[in-house]
């Protein structure tokens, strides 16, 4: 009786024996596949390796000649370009999209599929698909010229100063469904009490969205920002498959950097470093926001 009186998230759980076991495939390759290949990588990136690891230990040295790479630099900087932009129209249009479906439209089973499809597409064939039509002689620029717009131009795939936003229009277009579906299932969540009491008091529908039902999407906006961030560190299939990091270099992201250094120049200890660099960054923002999330749920247990 005492135990039940104790806050759940003091209350002892006891796992049964089978659980344990279950777990171990889990734990061993957590321990092995991922715990094991970063430090394998930290030591690495500390030594003068080439095309083998070598047993040398060089300090930092790679990572000063990693910051000094003028195309890791700008792999950077077109990262956080390319994720600013990224995440927000996917959050945005993801938004709307529930809203829209969430009215209870005709053909709504539909609508989510159409939505959804493009998630279900490799980011190759994206990048394939969004490379024809952005192509200035083949895609939607020729087509405004057949129509009469011959002075009309969108070609922004062979601009140096545009092509990461041709990036961005492709990826959003896959991934902005992935969100619909996350928020369009924490909008069924809501209480329909609310929107009884907010039509007995006269509130404008949008004001209910903004002021009461997007702050209670919380969780799932804050699932969407992961896995939208995630995409944005692994972003590389659609890279290759739509700009080949062009033209010149002006749509190098650090993904394809580690990829070309790893294999194509045979320079593993630059790429380990690079690697390092990305996942210590990635932690930096990570860790923080589990960790207040955690937080929050301790305080609802309490």
């Amino acid at each position: 009786m005492v135990a039940l009186a104790l806050p759940p998230r003091l209350r002892r759980r006891r796992f049964p024996l089978a659980a344990w076991v279950a777990m171990i495939p889990m734990v061993l390759t957590v321990a092995f596949a991922y715990l094991g290949t970063m430090l394998w990588t930290a030591r690495v990136s500390l030594s003068n390796s080439r095309t083998f690891p070598s047993g040398d230990f060089a300090g930092m040295t790679q990572y000063v000649r990693l910051f000094h790479n003028d195309r890791w630099l700008l792999s950077l900087q077109n990262i956080v370009i390319y994720g600013a932009c990224f995440i927000v129209a996917c959050m945005v249009i993801g938004l709307l999209l529930a809203i829209f479906i969430d009215q209870r439209v005709v053909a709504e089973g539909a609508l989510r599929t159409v939505f959804l499809y493009p998630y279900a597409m490799s980011f190759v064939a994206t990048g394939l698909v969004w490379q024809w039509i952005l192509n200035p002689q083949l895609g939607i620029q020729e087509v405004l010229h057949k129509f009469g717009f011959v002075h009309a131009h969108f070609d922004w795939i062979v601009e140096q100063d545009y092509v990461i936003y041709t990036l961005v229009i492709a990826t959003v277009w896959q991934a902005s469904g992935l969100v619909m579906a996350l928020l369009l299932a924490g909008l069924r969540g809501i209480d329909d009490e609310i929107w009884k009491a907010a039509r007995v008091d006269g509130i404008p529908r949008w004001r209910v969205y903004a002021s009461i039902v997007v702050p209670m999407l919380g969780p799932s906006i804050s699932t969407a920002f992961v896995l939208l961030f995630v995409m944005v560190v692994k972003l590389y299939d659609a890279v290759v498959a739509m700009t080949q990091g062009g033209p010149g270099t002006a749509s190098e992201v650090p993904a394809k950097f580690i990829m070309d250094y790893l294999f194509g120049r045979a320079n593993i200890g630059l790429a380990s470093a690079a690697s390092i660099v990305l996942l210590t960054t990635v932690l930096a923002i990570l860790a923080p926001f589990f960790y207040a999330r955690s937080r929050a749920a301790l305080r609802k247990d309490v």
